[in-house]
Parts: C-alpha cells; sequence; structure tokens
C-alpha cells in the first residue's frame, strides 16, 4: 500500500519524555457533515456555553482539505470550547470558530465524568458529504477516504480525505506540549469516534462494500494513531438514520452493525433514529448534545467488555 504510517512518528513523540510529562488519552473524531456539527452554539445550555464539564479537555481540529489538492490539516492545541462545528477554520495558529458545534462538547464532559482525573486529547478531522468508496457519486463534490484514490494532478495527485487526516495527525504530533506549560507530554491512543456512511448509500454497489471499506479505513486508523490493525484501540461507529434521503442506507446500516459485531473493540451507537432534524440531512441541537454522551458511554462500555 503507497500510504506510509505514522506510527514511526508517535513513537518518536513519546521517547525521552520526562516523568512529570503530562500523559493524554487521544481520541479521534472523524467522518461527514454529523461529525462536523450541526448544533446550534447559541441552543446550548448554559453550563456548556460556560465550558463547565471539560475544563482541560484540549483538542486540535485539523482545516479541511479537497481530493486532489495539496493535503492541509493546519490546527492548533487549544482548549474545547463552543465552536468546533460546521464552517470551524484555522491557519494554524488561528481559529475562526463556528456558530455551529458538533457531539466533541458532551462527549468530553462523558469521557470526563468517567475518568475525572484524565488529561483528554481530541484530534478532529471530518468533511461533510465524504464518502469512503471514491466510486461514489458524493466524491466529485465533497471527496472520499479511499486510501487507493489516485485522480487529481500535480502535488494533489492521489491525495484524499484520508491524506487530509494523516497531515492533521502530523501537524498535531509535531507540537509536543499541548498546554503550553514547557513540558512534552505524551498522547496514548485511546480510542476513534467515527459517524460516516450516508454518502455510501447512494448506490447499491457501492453501499454492499462499506463494511470492507470501514473495516479497512478503521484499522489504517488505528495503526496511524499508534495502535495496530489487529483492533486494540477502540472504535465507537454512530449508525445512520433510516431517514430516505440515503436510498441505500439500509445496506449501510447492517454494515455498520456487522462491522461491529465482528470487532471485539468496536461499539455501535443506535440512538441516531431517534434524532430530530435540522433540515434533511442534519441532526438538530439536542440530537448533537445526546450523540456526545451517547458516543462517550459507548467507549466505556467497551473498556468494561474487552472481547464482547
Amino acid at each position: 500500500m503507497r500510504k506510509t504510517t505514522l506510527l514511526a512518528l508517535l513513537t518518536l513523540f513519546v521517547a525521552g519524555i520526562p516523568a512529570s510529562a503530562k500523559e493524554f488519552r487521544l481520541y479521534y473524531l472523524g467522518g461527514q457533515s454529523n461529525m462536523d456539527g450541526y448544533g446550534k452554539v447559541a441552543e446550548l445550555p448554559a453550563d456548556l456555553k460556560a465550558g463547565k464539564g471539560y475544563e482541560g479537555v484540549y483538542i486540535f481540529h485539523g482545516n479541511m482539505g479537497l481530493d486532489g489538492q495539496k493535503p492541509d490539516g493546519r490546527g492548533a492545541w487549544m482548549p474545547l470550547k463552543p465552536g468546533h462545528g460546521r464552517n470551524f477554520k484555522s491557519d494554524g495558529s488561528k481559529h475562526t470558530y463556528s456558530d455551529r458545534f458538533g457531539l466533541e462538547l458532551t462527549l468530553a464532559h462523558t469521557l470526563k465524568k468517567h475518568h475525572p482525573d484524565a488529561h483528554i486529547a481530541f484530534i478532529k478531522y471530518s468533511r461533510g458529504g465524504t464518502a469512503i468508496d471514491s466510486k461514489a457519486e458524493a466524491q466529485k463534490r465533497f471527496g472520499a477516504w479511499d486510501p487507493e484514490w489516485n485522480g487529481g494532478k500535480g502535488e494533489g495527485k492521489g491525495i484524499n480525505q484520508y491524506d487530509h487526516f494523516q497531515a492533521t495527525l502530523r501537524n498535531a504530533l509535531a507540537d509536543k506540549d499541548l498546554d503550553n506549560d514547557g513540558e512534552k507530554d505524551t498522547l496514548i491512543p485511546s480510542g476513534i469516534f467515527w459517524m460516516q456512511g450516508e454518502s455510501d448509500a447512494g448506490t447499491e454497489e457501492v453501499a454492499s462494500r462499506y463494511e470492507a471499506n470501514l473495516s479497512r479505513l478503521m484499522n489504517l486508523i488505528r495503526r496511524d494513531l499508534g495502535g495496530t490493525s489487529a483492533g486494540e484501540t477502540p472504535v465507537v461507529i454512530g449508525r445512520i438514520t433510516d431517514w430516505k434521503v440515503w436510498k441505500f442506507g439500509g445496506i449501510v446500516r447492517e454494515a455498520q452493525a456487522s462491522f461491529v459485531r465482528g470487532d471485539n473493540h468496536a461499539a455501535l451507537v443506535t440512538s441516531t433514529d431517534s434524532y430530530k432534524n435540522s433540515d434533511p440531512w442534519h441532526y438538530d441541537t439536542a440530537g448533537y448534545l445526546d450523540l456526545g454522551e451517547k458516543f462517550g458511554e459507548a467507549l466505556v462500555s467497551i473498556g468494561k467488555n474487552p472481547g464482547k
């Protein structure tokens, strides 16, 4: 496979760290627009607006890139706050926060509830509309995560969403002092949160390949984070809804469930079916608040039942 692992970089990152350095539990947040986040910051409860319940949680939110363009992935480690939703942007130092948020707020709140003394770090890279399969119609407009896609020209040849994720990860790992306290920190790969699949549900042919595509991608991301492709790093999958806007969503939904059944370190969040929508494709604010909580609880459940 032409893609290179980031395991060597992570190994260098953790080498030689002083005993006084902090250990951060590292989680990756990825997928398409329901991972981007369409919850309205103005509708957040007062405590979440004020940052209560997720103090000390840091996030590196990578800048989005298009298929066929040189990898971007710019961002910076900053304390988590509302605004990491649709249209968030970063130039590598300055952030343009959004009036929207995703599942990261209540996810952080839930993880801190179970591990109050833990230091937590999120790496977020997602892009609305993206498929995994490069043969999906959505690839032409939004992009795809297929590691073997070889379209594009020049510096952008073969560059897709997986490459932009890897660029985000490289940039995040290059900063060895997340909280700027003068000490090198270490990141312990602790979980992957994946909310995606709608754009693979447009045709039966593409939907039928979803389980194999998902399995390969999750194992690549596990490896890149510093785990192994054998599956030790927990993965939580958000089930796409049964809304009729994706014709072959039922095939993708079953593929997601089948992936989780066959993976000893994976869990499926199914509460999405109960959410109201703010438009034909996205959840409302209450849905994102619940989704983050359910993702966090699902990850904790994997830890309590390893190997199921």
